[in-house]
């Protein structure tokens, strides 16, 4: 028998739905400055409701940013599940996340990415701050996943590597949005690949097997 917690507790997980439901709304109508009454009526909730479930309207912007960086750790899970698990070295974790970025839509979610938070520009210190948030959130998840996968390797380890990953990923972001505007073309594309190269191949040497 469904019990009042289970009720409420399902009542708060379809109002927070309806609240980012509404902002991705709002983001995808022109403009991520939208007013907490907007939200609210679009949402169908109170006022209360929305700061009852995200501390500001900025967070719940990084919440839908973050949603479309989830790509990385939705693809890493997928190959993950097909691949045995490695020995967890450092060389093999690098291999295997290195494979999942080379594989995933990150251009396009960076596209996506940067149309919701902004934070390309030099002067939109609030969409920098909105994306150094989104990727850390993201960065904080795939960093879970990869130590549940190799629950030997060290803590540290994991986050060294996810982290300076992720930490590079936003450097060749903001250069690669600078040059394509963030529009989608063969020519983008293959630039994106052309810096996540570069990237992976600069800090690769941190995790080869000791000779």
């Amino acid at each position: 028998m469904t019990t009042t917690t289970d009720r409420r507790r399902a009542l708060r997980a379809r109002h927070r739905e309806a609240i980012v439901a509404a902002a991705r709304a709002l983001i995808a109508e022109g403009s991520n400055e939208f007013s907490v009454d907007e939200l609210a009526e679009r949402a169908d909730v109170s006022r209360r409701t929305v700061f009852n479930h995200f501390r500001s309207l900025d967070e719940i912007v990084v919440t839908v940013g973050t949603a479309e960086l989830q790509v990385v750790v939705d693809q890493f899970l997928a190959a993950a599940a097909a691949t045995p698990v490695g020995d967890g070295s450092r060389a093999a974790m690098f291999t295997e996340l290195a494979e999942t970025l080379r594989a995933a839509e990150l251009g396009a979610a960076i596209s996506r990415v940067s149309s919701i938070l902004g934070g390309h520009e030099h002067d939109d210190r609030r969409g920098v701050v909105m994306t150094q948030e989104a990727f850390a959130r993201t960065a904080a998840s795939l960093q879970a996943e990869v130590q549940r996968r190799n629950p030997g390797a060290d803590p540290l380890d994991v986050e060294l590597l996810v982290t300076g990953l992720f930490n590079g990923i936003v450097v060749i972001a903001k250069r690669w949005l600078l040059e394509t505007h963030g529009e989608r073309s063969p020519a983008a594309d293959q630039r994106w690949l052309e810096l996540l190269s570069r990237l992976l191949e600069s800090i690769r040497s941190g995790y080869l097997p000791e000779s």
